[in-house]
């Protein structure tokens, strides 16, 4: 005999009667923030209204004054609970339909009054909808035992129809809800991995830039240092074996960074031929951009490629690139202005565009965009920057800095 259906019924029993009822973490009306701050003191006026008309149809049924306070405080306390509490509200309320009774006068069909009736409906309608179905199914069965005890029998079926109507649109709301929070966190957790594939891209490509950058240097090194004793006359032997040295270190440099890109570069994308881009190829994109259909101007007077290191020439071609496109994709019809200038300690590269009837300038919401510009920036021990104009335009800017005089980052 398999006892998982009994040990399940069993423990959603024992969560429905005795389990401490944990605080909702959301809520009523927090889809509505405005409506938040009126809802405590309507809540309350309500609630002081049903005591208030719950105490005179009980003394007016010829209770003592004393226990018509305690039965219109039976009756309004589980909608106190309702909003935290559901399951505990639910509990209070049976209580009082169980209890709240035995005064009623003979000649009605109804056992309750009208506040504690249609706050029974109430508190039902928000548990149903609360908890997970073992529970669920539990609370409608506990529900039943007071309708079928002290509801006339003319009356039964109704209620017993609304009760399982109840629990049917409860259970598909809680399941709807759960499919909701499903779907968001799934999407968050794709939003994280897609932002953090994003980053390691844009590093591997980086690394594989630098590389190419860096390899270029080194290959002169090694050039120069092999064929310095030979160019150069009267070298002496000590400073010709030092010059084939340095040049045995510059390959073995090499070897060694071709070898780590070789663990950054996957299977499927091979090696990159062609020649990286610099600031001279700024005057190219633009030209591609207005071609396009996007108004942009660039103002880059007085900045020669040969003055900038090629990692720092690279990486503001990346970054006005990615401006560029995120202008196009999001500030359509926008003014695009693009500097760039030279200063005593780096280069400083800004894009900004006008306001546009689409928002500004963000890449599409995630971000990816800004941060493979920033991690540009910082990867050179520069500084980046991206936020809204006070006109409404949107601008980003980085500082990238270097030796103007020795020409190395």
């Amino acid at each position: 005999m398999n006892r998982q259906p009994i040990v399940v019924a069993l423990r959603a029993l024992r969560q429905t009667l005795l389990s401490p009822d944990a605080p909702v973490e959301r809520p009523l009306l927090t889809r509505w923030p405005t409506l938040a701050p009126y809802a405590a003191p309507v809540g309350l006026l309500a609630v002081l209204g049903l005591f208030l008309i719950t105490l005179n149809v009980e003394s007016g049924w010829g209770l003592p004054m004393p226990v018509a306070v305690l039965f219109a405080a039976m009756t309004v306390a589980p909608l106190l609970a309702l909003p935290r509490r559901p399951l505990l509200a639910w509990r209070l309320i049976v209580l009082a339909l169980l209890i709240c009774t035995f005064n009623a006068p003979d000649d009605r069909s109804w056992p309750w009054t009208p506040p504690l009736a249609l706050g029974s409906v109430a508190v039902v309608a928000v548990v149903v909808a609360r908890v997970d179905r073992p529970v669920l199914l539990w609370v409608v069965t506990i529900t039943t035992v007071p309708v079928l005890t002290l509801v006339h029998p003319a009356n039964r079926v109704p209620v017993l129809l609304l009760l399982g109507a109840l629990a049917i649109v409860g259970d598909l709301i809680r399941r709807n809800r759960l499919s909701r929070h499903a779907l968001a966190a799934q999407a968050e957790l794709s939003e994280r991995e897609q932002e953090r594939r994003a980053v390691l891209e844009e590093r591997t490509r980086i690394a594989r830039e630098l590389h190419d950058v860096v390899a270029h240097h080194m290959s002169l090194i090694a050039v120069q240092a092999e064929t310095a004793p030979y160019r150069l006359t009267d070298v002496p032997a000590p400073v010709a074996a030092e010059f084939v040295a340095i040049a045995a270190s510059a390959r073995d440099a090499l070897t060694d960074m071709r070898r780590l890109l070789g663990v950054l570069r996957s299977e499927s994308s091979g090696p990159q031929t062609a020649p990286q881009p610099d600031l001279t190829d700024l005057g190219a994109m633009v030209d591609a951009a207005r071609r396009a259909g996007l108004p942009a101007t660039l103002d880059a007077a007085g900045v020669h490629d040969g003055q900038v290191p090629a990692p720092v020439g690279l990486a503001a071609y990346r970054i006005v690139q990615e401006g560029l496109a995120n202008a196009a994709r999001h500030a359509a019809g926008a003014t695009v202005r693009v500097t760039v200038r030279t200063g005593p300690s780096g280069l400083g590269v800004r894009v900004e565009n006008s306001p546009a009837d689409v928002r500004p300038t963000t890449d599409g919401g995630s971000g990816h965009g800004l941060t493979g510009m920033r991690e540009r920036a910082t990867s050179l021990g520069g500084t980046f920057t991206a936020g809204p104009l006070p006109d409404g335009g949107y601008a980003v800017a980085a500082e990238l800095p270097y030796d103007a005089e020795g020409g190395d980052v």
